[in-house]
């Protein structure tokens, strides 16, 4: 296409007589950006996805998934354990993160809710909070924390933003412990049910 435009304008410069070499060079310069922009974007947008056992595949099949939502799901997870890896690095690199860790168990709990969201992957739904809203923006709070944080020289007003990001980091570390119980809180309903159930049987049988 580049090279069509180029040789239209070289064309109709010759016939008339014109310089046309200072349009021609940024008409091409024009036309490399734009592509470089949407060579960027797509790839950018290619997610390398580790490749899927079959037993994995047997896994999603017996779940009742369509081809699509298999994909849909290994894409989202993908970029989930990218975000819980990212995560656990910017913890590892500062005292503070690591306390609000050890509070609220917000590695464990990402952890925790990536393990059950594979075993059960119908019930990609209900951890929508966790997935789109409060993981990501805990990495990207901790990121800029980080940043900041490494500043050589801090001002009153550095002081007052790390703690200020540290309040906001603890609240979102807590609302991603929440996620995880809410999660399983049915798993631990149907616990306490069968808990119930068998202890009737034991008093039952002791009673006998």
């Amino acid at each position: 296409m580049l090279a069509g435009i180029l040789f239209l304008l070289l064309y109709f410069g010759y016939e008339t007589g014109t310089d046309l070499i200072p349009l021609i060079l940024v008409v091409g310069g024009i036309c490399l950006i734009i592509y470089g922009v949407s060579n960027r974007r797509n790839n950018s947008q290619v997610s390398v996805l580790p490749v899927m056992t079959k037993e994995k595949e047997a896994h999603y099949i017996e779940s009742g998934m369509t081809e699509k939502e298999i994909e849909f799901f290994r894409e989202t997870m993908n970029q989930t354990k990218k975000q819980i890896l990212k995560l656990q690095e910017n913890i590892n690199q500062n005292a503070k993160l690591k306390a609000i860790d050890l509070r609220h168990d917000t590695l464990r709990a990402s952890k925790a809710m990536f393990k059950e969201l594979v075993k059960d992957p119908q019930k990609l739904h209900f951890a929508n909070h966790f997935l789109y809203t409060h993981l990501p923006n805990m990495v990207d709070l901790t990121d800029k924390f980080i940043e900041i944080n490494g500043h050589e020289i801090k001002t009153k007003e550095t002081y007052e933003k790390i703690e200020e990001s540290s309040q906001i980091i603890d609240q979102m570390a807590a609302l991603i412990a929440k996620d995880y119980q809410q999660f399983v809180a049915d798993d631990l309903e149907d616990l306490d049910i069968e808990l119930s159930i068998a202890k009737q049987s034991l008093k039952r049988d002791n009673s006998l």
